[in-house]
């Protein structure tokens, strides 16, 4: 935020428009504004461009390399909702649970303790996959561990249920629901992640941990959450697969 905020009284004081620095640094309109809003971090080829452009005689390095002192530009988390509400893709892993964005209102609550204000919130994030216009509903991926299907969230009921609206999703057209069959020998059971692509294609993953989530664009990161990925999607059933391994866990166990 203190980096946007000193972009944007720079960018104003020449009266240089965001669309100009869009078109100056190869990003999208959308970015330079969540940028000066603190809501993206920039790049240091971002920020070597924008300060030659308004003359600020590295002003803008030299503050974007004192945030970036120990490796990662501060802050090193977003408002992820706001990131999951703007991407134009969202690939998820869950290894254990049912992910927020497909949950139903009684596993959330479940999930959440009983809390109905943060249950009733986690729903509503759900809007995203039913926009009004189609053309802005995200393309999503949920792989699922098959254990998701088996690990009793609340009631048995409320697992029927569950399992019920997942069927439901992966129906809708910019939805696609795979499970992950194998032993678990493989790098995902280290964590749950979610990965945006946002609209000029730049990437923000946020991972679950013990302690908290946290939100990254960090190269690195994404590198190995990408491998990851590759290796998920090698042991996922078919969506038609997994629908009919869903149905099956149904009849079998939660009926």
């Amino acid at each position: 935020m203190a980096f946007g905020r000193q972009m944007r009284r720079l960018r104003e004081a020449k009266d240089v428009k965001q669309e100009t620095i869009a078109h100056l640094t190869k990003v999208s309109g959308p970015q330079v504004s969540r940028i000066e809003n603190g809501k993206k971090r920039a790049t240091r080829a971002f920020v070597v461009a924008v300060d030659d452009h308004l003359e600020a005689g590295g002003s803008l390095i030299s503050l974007w390399e004192d945030l970036n002192k120990d490796g990662h530009p501060v802050p090193i988390w977003f408002d992820w909702p706001q990131i999951e509400s703007d991407a134009v893709m969202l690939v998820s892993w869950e290894n254990s649970i049912v992910p927020g964005l497909a949950q139903t209102p009684d596993y959330a609550l479940a999930m959440l303790r009983g809390s109905r204000e943060a249950a009733d919130a986690r729903i509503s994030r759900q809007s995203i996959l039913t926009k009004d216009d189609d053309s802005t509903s995200p393309t999503v991926l949920f792989l699922l561990d098959e254990h998701v299907l088996h690990n009793l969230v609340g009631t048995p009921d409320t697992m029927r249920e569950q399992l019920e609206h997942l069927l439901e999703l992966s129906l809708l057209p910019n939805v696609t629901i795979q499970v992950v069959l194998g032993s678990g020998e493989h790098e995902g059971v280290l964590g749950s992640f979610v990965i945006a692509t946002m609209e000029d294609r730049s990437e923000v993953a946020y991972i679950e941990t013990a302690v908290r989530g946290i939100t990254t664009d960090t190269p690195v990161d994404l590198s190995i959450l990408a491998r990851t990925l590759i290796e998920l999607r090698s042991r996922a059933l078919t969506q038609v697969m997994s629908r009919e391994l869903i149905r099956k866990v149904i009849q079998e166990k939660w009926t």
